[in-house]
């Protein structure tokens, strides 16, 4: 089975660059969370949910970044994420950024689903990892 891709995409602002016009390396970040919450949504997991009924949250464990090309001002980015692994408590996501067909950054993201009261890792829930599944 292919692995499913999710897209989103994002304008490059003012507030996302230095004083020359290229985007800032802390703001692909926000670009990449962006992403996954909103591929998350995509199966009605909301993480204001999980906080409120189950106490729990996904948290970024674990990240490495990969800058290529500079993004700047006015770009049009498009952020490709998909799940290449799912464990007891974690998943593991691959997401790109791209301009166009050129891959500006790649990232390997490790979230863990954590007990906030706790704040260590806990099983994640089985129907999430029943619909995550079938994305990979």
């Amino acid at each position: 089975m292919e692995q499913s891709v999710f897209h989103y995409s994002a304008r490059v602002y003012y507030e996302d660059t230095d004083a020359g016009g290229v985007v800032y390396h802390a703001r692909y970040l926000h670009f990449l969370e962006r992403a996954r919450t909103e591929y998350l949504r995509t199966f009605n997991f909301s993480q204001q949910v999980l906080l409120a009924e189950n106490k729990s949250a996904f948290v970024v464990k674990s990240m490495n970044v990969d800058y290529r090309i500079p993004a700047k001002l006015d770009d049009v980015l498009h952020i490709e994420t998909s799940i290449t692994e799912i464990k007891g408590a974690s998943l593991i996501f691959s997401q790109a950024i791209k301009r166009d067909e050129l891959t500006l950054c790649q990232a390997t993201v490790k979230v863990a689903y954590v007990d906030l009261g706790k704040m260590k890792p806990v099983a994640i829930p089985q129907v999430i990892k029943t619909m995550l599944t079938h994305q990979i």
